[in-house]
């Protein structure tokens, strides 16, 4: 229906429905598994794989505008293959799947619905702009900001590993104190990753696409504050306030944000200021706003953590 509606997505049929497969494929990776047994190497090592595997393959074999298709074929290809990791690693630990009927799968929808309301939020919020963009403004500004977005969504995709890998810890012990080493040990090496990518963004462009996207060096440079902000966000969403049972005021937190980008982007439509760097800049206002309103409820309910020292 989607696919129907954009016009860059109807032109582009078969890149959307392969890159729906790999969502798809994103279901079998088993994280919520892996995180309830606390085995995050496993999480990890996978990760890094799927990363290592297509961006190696896609330096390789794309080479201009023709090999779009392999894009998401490579994405499928590095999936697969962490798939079969994945069973292997649950078949050594004996664990099988077994479908327990319909009965108990809606039983834990509703159960776990505040934590999949937070999920659908947070990846409506990814999407949105994207979609709003497909549907205002040309395909080359849509390009610019697909490949700003994906340079972003990957670095940001790093973070995922260091949230899951202290989030169980945080459920058991609820120390503070983890996650504020974790702070002052990545802080600093993203803060200045933040900084090189600010000088480094022309030639970062132009090895992923050629001199047709420097134009979309100064939206990139407006989206740098996300990777900052973006992190201290999720440090401080499920491994602060999910650990002490807050997940209703993280989904708040992320619908709330939510609310705010729509209201930014409707009022930039209806005043005439639609474009690629005031959009950027509403990304960078709505991530902190969404760390603002997490940092506010962790400061409300500071009482419930420990805070024992971690060396």
């Amino acid at each position: 229906m989607l696919a129907s509606a954009l016009p860059i997505l109807r032109e582009n049929i078969l890149y959307t429905v392969l890159s729906y497969v790999v969502i798809f494929e994103s279901v079998f990776l088993m994280d919520f598994l892996f995180r309830g047994l606390e085995k995050m190497h496993i999480i990890t090592i996978r990760f890094i794989l799927m990363k290592v595997i297509s961006t190696l393959l896609t330096f390789i074999l794309i080479k201009n505008d023709s090999n779009i298709l392999l894009i998401p074929i490579l994405d499928i290809l590095s999936s697969t293959i962490a798939i079969i990791l994945v069973f292997f690693e649950m078949k050594k630990m004996n664990i099988g799947l077994r479908f327990s009927g319909m009965a108990n799968v809606f039983n834990s929808i509703k159960n776990s619905f505040v934590y999949f309301l937070s999920n659908v939020a947070s990846t409506s919020f990814n999407a949105l702009s994207t979609i709003i963009i497909g549907i205002y403004v040309n395909a080359t500004e849509v390009a610019y900001w697909s490949v700003c977005m994906q340079i972003i969504g990957t670095i940001q995709a790093c973070y995922s590993p260091i949230s899951d890998g202290i989030y169980p810890e945080m459920i058991r012990s609820k120390n503070i104190g983890i996650v504020k080493k974790a702070l002052k040990i990545f802080l600093p090496v993203i803060g200045l990753g933040c900084v090189a990518t600010i000088f480094l963004a022309k030639p970062v462009l132009l090895i992923l696409g050629g001199e047709k996207y420097l134009p979309a060096v100064p939206i990139l440079q407006l989206l740098i504050p996300n990777l900052f902000i973006g992190f201290l966000s999720i440090m401080f969403g499920w491994p602060t306030l999910g650990a002490i049972g807050k997940a209703k005021e993280t989904t708040i937190s992320t619908v709330t944000s939510i609310i705010v980008h729509i209201i930014l982007l409707v009022a930039l439509i209806i005043f005439n200021k639609f474009n690629l760097y005031t959009i950027a800049i509403v990304r960078c206002i709505t991530e902190a706003v969404l760390f603002g309103m997490r940092y506010m409820y962790y400061r409300k309910y500071k009482n419930l953590f420990n805070s024992e020292e971690v060396k």
